[in-house]
């Protein structure tokens, strides 16, 4: 929702200084302008991209609407780890094996449907328990996680860099828009003032929509999906930190403890809220 209120605030400033200084909306509306524009953006984008770097980009697009993940998202995260921890504590880490070869069908994971959708929360968590189960050691484990987070902190910010890349882009079209009005103005020397001014302020019309795509628009989306994956990065490193402690043979509270120290402050759950939560989903 913030998005598409950020956007009004963004239109309805400049639209509304613009007609406050009794300017005409009918020559703002260059349909051939908006042509130049949007094409030449869109076919940089196709050429950036490969097919599925825009599919990537597509869905990541729908979800600038919502949020990132919560004080609640991060209470269940953590509850689930700690009940996965305190079966394998008691159960043995065999114990688990049923419940990270079978997500869908563990009694543990059906209790948290949130996470359930999160595939890749849920196949890193799996993942990283099976390589546990092996016996990789705990310094060597870290580095796997690590890299395991590296690759997905890039691939997570493809989006991002693309939207960016294209944003930066957009003044220079508005530029070669203006430059094409101009070169149609001169072939109108010989006509009347007011065409000639009106051809310019056209070829103007360019130079300007640019620089607002740029800047109000795109620019602002490509930090949005930005500060997305980096939450996103953060879910992961929560999960990360997490299984690691409990790896270097911490308790199943203080390993969760331990993931809830690196959250960022706006979602951390306090320790009273943690531990709540924990208790009752253990009873």
């Amino acid at each position: 929702m913030f998005p598409i209120i950020g956007i009004l605030v963004v239109f309805g400033s400049i639209i509304g200084g613009y007609l406050m200084e009794k300017g005409n909306l009918h020559v703002l509306f260059q349909p051939a302008e908006f042509v130049i524009l949007g094409g030449a953006a869109i076919g940089a984008l196709v050429i950036t991209c490969t097919p599925k770097g825009l599919v990537n980009i597509l869905k990541n697009l729908s979800g600038i609407l919502g949020s990132g993940p919560g004080k609640k998202e991060y209470i269940d995260l953590l509850s689930l780890l700690y009940l996965l921890f305190s079966k394998a504590k008691k159960e043995g880490l065999l114990g688990l094996e049923a419940d990270i070869e079978a997500p869908a069908k563990s009694a543990i994971f059906k209790k948290y449907p949130g996470i359930m959708k999160n595939h890749h929360a849920v196949d890193f968590i799996c993942d990283n328990f099976r390589v546990y189960i092996l016996g990789v050691r705990p310094f060597e484990f870290e580095e796997m996680m690590d890299r395991e987070l590296e690759a997905h902190h890039d691939e997570s910010g493809m989006p991002s860099t693309t939207i960016g890349k294209v944003a930066d882009s957009l003044p220079g079209f508005g530029i070669v828009a203006a430059v094409l009005g101009v070169v149609i103005t001169m072939g109108k020397m010989s006509e009347s003032p007011d065409v000639i001014g009106h051809s310019i302020a056209a070829a103007l019309v360019g130079t300007f929509l640019g620089i607002l795509m740029c800047y109000g628009f795109l620019g602002p989306i490509g930090s949005n999906l930005e500060n997305r994956a980096k939450e996103e990065s953060r879910y992961l490193q929560a999960i990360k930190v997490a299984i690691l402690s409990f790896a270097k043979e911490m308790p199943p509270q203080l390993a969760v403890e331990s993931a809830r120290r690196v959250l960022f402050s706006d979602a951390k759950p306090s320790f009273k809220e943690l531990e709540t939560a924990v208790r009752k989903k253990a009873a």
